[in-house]
């Protein structure tokens, strides 16, 4: 009951709930956790939810048993048959652990397309040696008793640039390059619906694309770290995630010049923090609606 409890306290916490609960487009968090192996959070993954159709963004820890967990909520397009489609900000590992089971998992249980993944250089390597490394078990299912369906064993990898990289009836969507450390690919996405404009950062530092890309968002997701967190950690942690994350204050700057209806603080990094003191941090120095994101939020 607490779950059912919280995505009301989500969902009311919008600035019109009214808007919100008729709107075509929803969003929804299915894991804000990071590398921090926290029981409580699921990997990096969200749902675009256009008119009963679903588009997921990364695929961390966990992806598929929470996209269930959220089709009982009602959304029955994340049902595990109905994840079709998918796009990848960047290939770290706890964005991407999943992504064998958002493959294979819907397709033991009756998905009945292939699955079309969007991501950075390197995706199609790495979906090619993942159903190298299953090749036995499909087999085994396609063609022994379980009579599995060959189309839903299917992968579609599609390696993306900046630009537009997806277009049907209900969205578009068009990566921007951010800043990710070391990454040379890593990518934020919007969606633009026709109610809607989404904005996701995916993991990067402070980054001036995402502000020319986000300008005027309805919804900017966008990952954090907590700036007095950051002091307790050792020069080499501070050296890395300063490289490549973003502060609270850093994306308190970035909400002043990008000025969304609502920033959703995802992906948060708290170091011994708390998620409300990490709130309060970019609060400090930002005015506008702003809200940490958690697992199975809804907006």
């Amino acid at each position: 009951m607490l779950k059912y409890a919280f995505i009301a306290i989500l969902f009311l916490s919008t600035n019109d709930p009214i808007k919100a609960q008729h709107s075509a487009t929803k969003l929804v968090l299915l894991g804000t956790g990071t590398p921090f192996a926290d029981p409580n959070k699921s990997g990096p993954s969200l749902a675009i939810v256009v008119n009963n159709t679903s588009y997921i963004v990364d695929c961390g820890p966990g992806v598929v048993r929470r996209a269930a967990e959220a089709s009982k909520l009602g959304f029955p397009s994340l049902e595990a048959a109905q994840l079709k489609t998918l796009f990848i900000t960047h290939l770290h590992s706890d964005h991407t652990i999943g992504l064998a089971d958002i493959i294979l998992t819907p397709a033991v249980l009756d998905r009945n397309a292939p699955i079309t993944i969007y991501g950075p250089v390197g995706l199609k390597k790495m979906t090619n040696e993942l159903m190298n490394a299953y090749q036995e078990d499909i087999a085994i299912r396609i063609n022994g008793l379980e009579k599995g369906d060959a189309i839903a064993y299917q992968v579609h990898t599609n390696e993306i640039k900046e630009g537009l990289i997806y277009k049907d009836s209900h969205l578009t969507v068009t990566a921007f390059k951010v800043q990710h450390g070391q990454w040379e690919h890593a990518f934020g996405f919007v969606f633009q619906t026709k109610d809607k404009k989404i904005v996701i950062s995916g993991d990067c530092t402070y980054s001036e694309n995402l502000i020319k890309y986000a300008k005027d968002c309805d919804i900017l997701v966008h990952e954090v770290y907590s700036h007095a967190g950051l002091k307790k950690r050792t020069q080499r942690w501070q050296d890395y995630h300063s490289t490549f994350h973003t502060s609270t204050y850093q994306l308190a700057e970035i909400a002043n010049k990008v000025k969304p209806k609502l920033l959703i603080l995802n992906h948060q990094l708290t170091f011994g923090s708390t998620l409300q003191s990490v709130l309060e941090e970019v609060k400090s120095k930002y005015a506008g609606p702003v809200m940490n994101g958690q697992d199975l939020g809804v907006f």
